[in-house]
């Protein structure tokens, strides 16, 4: 079967770093030592470790004296999401590191943000209640022009150690909605109103699906796709 266009363009920007493994001593993206994979193990532990406490429903820090798990914003307002674990924050180096894979196509990070993940995600009750996976959708225009989906691209190591069924499909991005990085925190929420669709309902209806993206940042991306899950009978949605 011939490759589509996003497919095709996937395996050729994954050839050369796949040659490159293979000929050259791999070396620490932040450190500069030698590793096998992309961030040395002594890096992962000092920058992309998770730092407590955070809400449970939408994964901010929050104060060490916090009298309770959820911030101030969801109990006033709460997400359409029932909780979120995050790996680490997003700030310097973890920021440059996300925007490595997503905007210049260092892929071997995603896996590597696959491993920190699950480590965050382990014992979890979210997470092991969880019956399906869903990478966050990207929409068929930034698809084709970037030629990868940097969330499905960690979703898929992360479902395989989860041993979750990745549902690729059943969830797509109808909107080709601008940037929420570009947008202004007030206008991110209208920008993603009906952004989403679900397209297989049987995989989502009665589930607790898992969902997998590689930054929250206000969240209203998270908010919207889990909105629309539960309008088509999803259970409850955690996202990782």
């Amino acid at each position: 079967m011939p490759l589509d266009r996003p497919s095709l363009l996937l395996c050729l920007r994954r050839a050369p770093a796949a040659l490159a493994a293979r000929l050259l001593p791999g070396c620490c993206m932040l450190c500069g030592d030698d590793a096998r994979a992309p961030v040395c193990a002594a890096c992962c532990t000092r920058y992309l470790s998770p730092h407590a406490p955070r809400c449970r429903r939408c994964a901010v820090p929050l104060p060490a004296t916090a009298a309770t798990s959820l911030c101030g914003a969801c109990v006033t307002d709460p997400p359409a999401f029932d909780a979120s674990i995050s790996a680490t924050l997003y700030a310097p180096p973890a920021d440059l590191l996300v925007q490595a894979l997503k905007f210049r196509a260092r892929l071997p990070l995603a896996r590597a943000f696959a491993q920190q993940m699950l480590r965050a995600a382990t014992d979890e009750p979210q997470v092991m209640a969880a019956e399906v996976a869903i990478a966050v959708p990207l929409s068929a225009a930034r698809l084709a022009a970037r030629g990868f989906n940097q969330a499905q691209e960690i979703a898929r190591p992360l479902a395989r150690a989860l041993r979750l069924p990745l549902a690729t499909g059943s969830c797509v991005r109808v909107c080709d909605t601008a940037p929420q990085s570009g947008l202004a925190p007030a206008d991110r929420r209208d920008n993603m109103r009906g952004a989403f669709a679900v397209m297989q309902r049987r995989a989502v209806d009665g589930k607790h699906v898992l969902v997998i993206d590689d930054v929250m940042t206000t969240g209203h991306t998270l908010r919207a796709l889990a909105a629309c899950l539960k309008r088509h009978g999803a259970a409850s949605v955690t996202n990782l």
